[in-house]
């Protein structure tokens, strides 16, 4: 093909007129990209921490998931590639920190309570969860809400709007913990602590 300027093979560099015969010459512009891992700085901004944390591979990363994968309170990451290749596992090795997982189970809603909204209070601080399944190119996470607290051992409120438009208030609860919501009920009644490999009443 007519390639205008200087091109270098010896750079892999390569020239198509017609973009849509990119693939049709062999080429994929994505195999050129690394992989990124921006961090949130408390809402001021984000830093690029991808080489310092390894996240930078050259594979042709195509879903990610975050989610508790290890079950310790601390959300992971899982990289998969296109086309096959390795799945890789980022684990999540900062200092540990306390934390809320909610599930939920709906009675007059549907029964994952999938479509609700879940504000935490704590710590002077308040944080906004919609239950939906994580969802990723070719790639599903539990739907659980995960509420990072920092140094506060406690949730002074969380409150739960249910699809069904109830209004559910839940307080002092203690972090740390994984529980399941019931709608509709009050009190301590409403929720109960979710421990692997302990079966929990349907």
């Amino acid at each position: 093909m007519k390639q205008p300027g200087k091109v270098d093979p010896s750079l892999k560099e390569w020239w198509s007129e017609n973009p849509w015969e990119i693939v049709n010459e062999g080429h994929n512009l994505s195999m050129y990209e690394r992989n990124r891992l921006w961090m949130n700085q408390g809402g001021k901004g984000f830093l690029d921490f991808s080489y310092l944390t390894g996240t930078d591979s050259d594979g042709d990363g195509r879903s990610a998931v975050s989610a508790d994968f290890r079950n310790n309170g601390q959300m992971d990451l899982l990289v998969r590639q296109v086309g096959g290749g390795p799945l890789f596992l980022y684990e999540n090795n900062y200092p540990q920190r306390h934390y809320l997982k909610v599930s939920l189970r709906g009675t007059r809603s549907n029964r994952q309570g999938i479509g609700a909204r879940i504000d935490a209070e704590a710590g002077g601080l308040k944080q906004l969860r919609e239950m939906y399944p994580v969802n990723s190119y070719r790639s599903q996470a539990p739907h659980i809400a995960h509420f990072g607290l920092g140094d506060a051992t406690r949730i002074e409120r969380l409150t739960i709007r249910w699809p069904s438009g109830e209004k559910q208030v839940l307080t002092n609860l203690k972090a740390d913990q994984h529980i399941i919501v019931t709608e509709g009920k009050e009190g301590n009644a409403a929720w109960e602590t979710i421990v692997p490999g302990k079966t929990i009443a349907p």
